[in-house]
């Protein structure tokens, strides 16, 4: 099988990945869920998981995406998806805009990956689908919409991305 038909997960952190312990929602980033998340939803184009950190997005700098970047150059996988909070979600997407013959989808969730009523599940799903059909380039898919990873924005007040062609 060519890297070109298999996906590079990277996984960050974030919400998708957040471990509640009481009613006072405490957290800390636990292990990737996405694993989980795309047995669950039955998907099975062949993946490599690289869990690559385990932060909430605000704690994300540049060292971090410098380490993103570095991961996605060093391999041969030309289809990318990050899992990622989505505070910095762009940040990181303008860091990566000008890597080459690589298709990159950034995604996450509004509510963790272990919660019933989570939209990870439905966002990972996205992504992989949204990897495989896009031509080359950076891109952030939530909640039912591909956006170009370079005209977005996070609406915190609506608590949903949203196109800053629009």
């Amino acid at each position: 099988m060519s890297q070109e038909s298999k996906a590079l997960v990277i996984s960050t952190g974030g919400t998708i990945d957040k471990v509640y312990f009481d009613a006072k929602s405490d957290y800390e980033v636990g292990e990737s869920v996405v694993g989980e998340l795309l047995q669950q939803a039955h998907v099975h184009l062949p993946y490599e998981l690289v869990p690559l950190m385990r932060k909430d997005s605000l704690e994300l700098d540049d060292e971090d995406r410098a380490l993103i970047r570095s991961t996605i150059l060093a391999t041969e996988h030309q289809w990318v998806v990050i899992t990622h909070g989505t505070d910095t979600m762009t940040n990181t997407a303008n860091a990566l805009a000008d890597i080459q013959n690589k298709t990159i989808v950034l995604t996450g969730s509004l509510a963790p990956g272990r919660f019933a009523q989570s939209d990870a599940t439905f966002n990972v799903g996205m992504a992989f689908a949204a990897v495989q059909t896009l031509p080359a380039g950076v891109y952030i898919v939530m909640n039912g919409q591909v956006f170009n990873g370079l005209q977005v924005k996070k609406d915190r007040s609506q608590n949903r991305f949203l196109s800053t062609l629009d």
